[in-house]
């Protein structure tokens, strides 16, 4: 089965460290050292933002003066930039970019003028406070619960004499049995050491999310450019699928049909002078009447099956695994009509997968998985063949993943060399 999509690593850092032979009290110690380091690794990012934002304060005026500063500007934001996709896949944010054009001139402009690079600045402005905030809280909150614990231990250990460093007497919290109260204190420090550290995670997670994370706007745009593109693709799509068929119908079902008109036109002539060619006419007329039939029937079904129509898409699917070369296992977990043209998205997206499976992936069992899921049809091919479908390299996969596009739906493809392959796709499917 397809693995399951890397986890983002500030969860991993919050989910409890796994066990693997080691005690509670050490899994705990690593769990609490993991957070620390994540907090260190937060207030690293964030300690160059004082100065790239004097070199990009300073670059302004220098770029308007004479141009020079045009260097200094774009190392800086690629340095912005680089620390915010450092911060990005920490956390799990997809990047926000808009795509560069050609050239070095417009990639600057459109660099400078993109708001994820203002928002990029912005952001390691608010890190250099929150990263390095958060970790001397979390460091202080160790430390000083660390002083309490052994409070008493230090303080037996040196002895009280004249002269005595006033210092250290504060830390070790004065003299005699005094001590000993700090030992509460200390455990009650522990206690809230183990957890700010999680709220501190979270909060530099929120910040990024809010700064370095797609705009509302951004995903607009971005979702009105992909269906764009998904809608002159379906038009293509569906051009390429009417050629196909008046190329079928010409070469076809009409060639067949006017060998029949003129077998019949001969055959009308000679009835009379010569019955028995006549019949042989006729005879070739019905041959060619049936091919004819045959091949209307085919066309139709490849353009919408008529037990689709009829009995819905589980039975479709279960109709067209029957005449399989491979054994082709079935989960069908699917009680409801859906919309017609999501159902022949669904059953040839399933065709076309099964019949890749058998031609190209010389795999010997098909399991197809179709599943209701409610606001989503999910739909899974699973074969054992020799793997190495790459949606990019062909058009068969392709097809269908533009196929799936017009309804928002989504492909994706796990083939590794060797096999096994899972397809797995996802159509939206509300009622």
């Amino acid at each position: 089965m397809r693995p399951r999509a890397p986890t983002p690593r500030f969860a991993q850092v919050l989910a409890p460290c796994p066990a693997g032979g080691v005690g509670p009290y050490r899994q705990a110690v690593r769990n609490r050292v993991r957070e620390l380091l994540w907090l260190a690794a937060g207030a690293a990012l964030g300690l160059p933002a004082p100065i790239l934002i004097a070199l990009a304060v300073a670059a302004v005026p220098a770029s308007l003066a004479a141009g020079i500063g045009l260097g200094l500007l774009a190392g800086v934001v690629w340095a912005s930039r680089l620390l915010a996709g450092f911060q990005r896949r920490r956390v799990g944010i997809p990047v926000p970019y808009r795509p560069l054009p050609a050239g070095p001139i417009l990639r600057l402009r459109a660099v400078l003028v993109d708001p994820a690079t203002r928002r990029d600045l912005a952001w390691l402005v608010c890190q250099f406070v929150a990263g390095t905030g958060s970790f001397v809280v979390a460091l202080v909150l160790w430390l000083t619960a660390l002083q309490c614990l052994t409070a008493p231990i230090l303080r037996a250990a040196l002895p009280e004499r004249a002269g005595y460093d006033p210092v250290i007497l504060e830390l070790v919290g004065g003299s005699g049995p005094t001590t000993w109260l700090l030992v509460p204190v200390g455990v009650a420090l522990v206690v809230v050491a183990t957890r700010v550290p999680r709220y501190l995670i979270r909060g530099q997670t929120w910040l990024a999310g809010a700064l370095l994370g797609p705009t509302a706007a951004a995903d607009l745009a971005a979702k009105v450019d992909r269906l764009t593109t998904d809608r002159a693709a379906t038009v293509d799509a569906s051009a390429a699928e009417l050629r196909r068929i008046e190329r079928d119908l010409h070469d076809g079902a009409q060639a067949r049909l006017v060998a029949m008109a003129m077998n019949l036109g001969v055959a009308e002539d000679l009835i009379d002078d010569d019955p028995a060619v006549a019949k042989v006419m006729l005879s070739e007329a019905r041959a060619g009447a049936g091919a004819a039939l045959t091949e209307l029937r085919d066309l139709v079904r490849g353009i919408h099956p008529p037990i689709l129509a009829d009995r819905g898409l589980a039975e479709a699917v279960r109709a067209l695994v029957l005449g399989s070369a491979v054994p082709v296992d079935l989960d069908l977990r699917l009680e409801r009509r859906l919309a017609a043209p999501v159902e022949s998205a669904a059953y040839f997206a399933i065709a076309e997968t099964v019949t890749n499976a058998i031609r190209h992936g010389a795999a010997s069992h098909v399991l197809v998985t179709l599943i209701d899921a409610g606001e989503a049809l999910r739909i899974s091919v699973y074969d054992d063949g020799c793997g190495g479908a790459d949606p990019t390299a062909g058009t068969g996969l392709l097809g269908i993943r533009r196929r799936l596009s017009a309804f928002d739906g989504s492909l994706s493809v796990h083939s590794p060399l060797g096999g096994p392959t899972e397809i797995e796709m996802e159509l939206p499917c509300v009622s």
